[in-house]
């Protein structure tokens, strides 16, 4: 660990603040289900996180001496560990080997028979070369529900090209509508094809994981980042469709509904969204000016678009008039959809997120790790992690004796062979 990140955690970091959640059981809706993850960075190991968390025993097969990729990704670090790492491999267990020579394929074939789910990230010509296509994984178990997640998919020209959550966000279109009107296009403020897409292989797998229990099949997914970012943008891409009206760059001001956007009061800005003509009354009757509702010029949605400047010229009239705070409470009394434009650090002291379980640390070999919640409650409960992001190879043993029966003469012989 740097001195820097030692002085930068020393006394005021906010994971010192953080509630501490106990690890336990958690949720147990896929228990029994066992899932081989060969994936690295961000979208396959948050595929399988949330499969993890919702019961799934995952096993994160990585590189000895090297890891996942984003083990190396930082500053900033904790305890020598990336942050970005730990932000999406919780509930896993680390095995590590080389499974590149005969002895190591083996090693991985009988991990193959013993798993549900395997989830790969390597195009497809690489994971042919590899020995992790589909065709191949599926000759040992049948079964088997094959993931794959890459870039554009596992066919067409573009199979093989190599990409990042950037390179899809471009692809997408998200880029060029995100930003400033007449500013330079920018890139979403967080990874979000590769969580997306992630997102999308966990669905898919728990969909193929119910469609083989009914007919005992297996199953090849294709995830691709371009094809889960641009359908992010359906609501933007079909109404292009039909009109053939190609949408700009707005700064987040050119929505369907006439009034969606930000406005600045005294201090900070707010968000404001007058989604019906219903709330566009109470907007007018919270501000003090119910006579603007009753305008037959802005009569309807349709209407108040034709008008749109004019109508934003006068809102921003009224709210610069008072501070956040003061609008906040006005406009949610009236039922208003409303509220602040929080920074991260807000975000991470919001009190209902922690109440929720969105924001927590949990105790590891370490020290405690920060940790963002599943984000989803089951009958009445929020999730709670059965255990810390691993250690690079840290269940190896316990994985190859406890799961494949391994004696010490086996576990021996791999070392011995350069595979441990």
């Amino acid at each position: 660990m740097t001195n820097a990140h030692q002085k930068h955690n020393a006394g005021s970091s906010p994971l010192d603040t953080l509630p501490r959640l106990a690890t336990g059981k958690g949720f147990d809706l896929l228990e029994g289900i066992r899932i081989l993850d060969l994936t690295t960075s961000v979208a396959g190991p948050f595929a399988t996180m949330l499969l993890a968390d919702m019961g799934a025993e995952v096993m994160k097969l990585e590189r000895p001496g090297l890891g996942d990729d984003a083990r190396a990704w930082g500053p900033p670090f904790l305890n020598g560990e990336s942050l970005w790492f730990l932000s999406v491999n919780r509930n896993k267990k680390s095995l590590s080997f080389d499974h590149s020579s005969l002895e190591g394929r083996a090693v991985l074939h009988d991990l193959v028979r013993q798993s549900d789910v395997v989830v790969v990230n390597q195009p497809p010509r690489v994971a042919s070369k590899l020995g992790l296509d589909a065709a191949s994984l599926q000759q040992i178990r049948p079964d088997l529900i094959y993931v794959s997640i890459t870039g554009f998919g596992l066919a067409g020209e573009r199979a093989d090209w190599t990409c990042y959550d950037l390179i899809a966000e471009g692809y997408s279109g998200v880029m060029d509508l995100t930003g400033e009107a007449g500013g330079e296009a920018q890139k979403i403020g967080t990874p979000a094809a590769d969580m997306l897409a992630g997102q999308d292989a966990a669905f898919a797998t728990v969909s193929a994981l119910l469609a083989r229990a009914r007919t005992g099949k297996g199953r090849v997914i294709d995830i691709a980042l371009v094809d889960s970012m641009t359908r992010f943008l359906t609501c933007r891409i079909v109404p292009y469709l039909g009109s053939g009206e190609v949408p700009r760059r707005s700064g987040g001001k050119d929505s369907v509904i006439a009034i969606y956007q930000t406005f600045e009061t005294a201090d900070e800005p707010i968000t404001l969204g007058l989604g019906n003509d219903a709330i566009w009354r109470r907007f007018w009757q919270a501000v003090g000016e119910p006579a603007v509702a009753e305008d037959p010029a802005y009569a309807s949605n349709a209407d108040r678009r034709v008008h749109r400047s004019e109508i934003v010229a006068r809102i921003q009239a009224a709210l610069i008039a008072h501070p956040r705070s003061y609008w906040l409470a006005v406009l949610r009394a009236a039922r208003i959809p409303s509220g602040p434009i929080n920074r991260i650090d807000e975000v991470a002291a919001d009190p209902e997120m922690r109440r929720r379980g969105m924001i927590y640390a949990i105790e590891a070999e370490g020290g405690l790790v920060p940790q963002v919640g599943t984000g989803i409650r089951l009958d009445g409960s929020g999730n709670v992690p059965r255990s810390a992001p691993p250690a690079l190879g840290e269940h190896t043993r316990e994985i190859l004796d406890g799961l494949l029966g391994y004696n010490d003469d086996r576990i021996r012989a791999l070392a011995a062979a350069g595979v441990l």
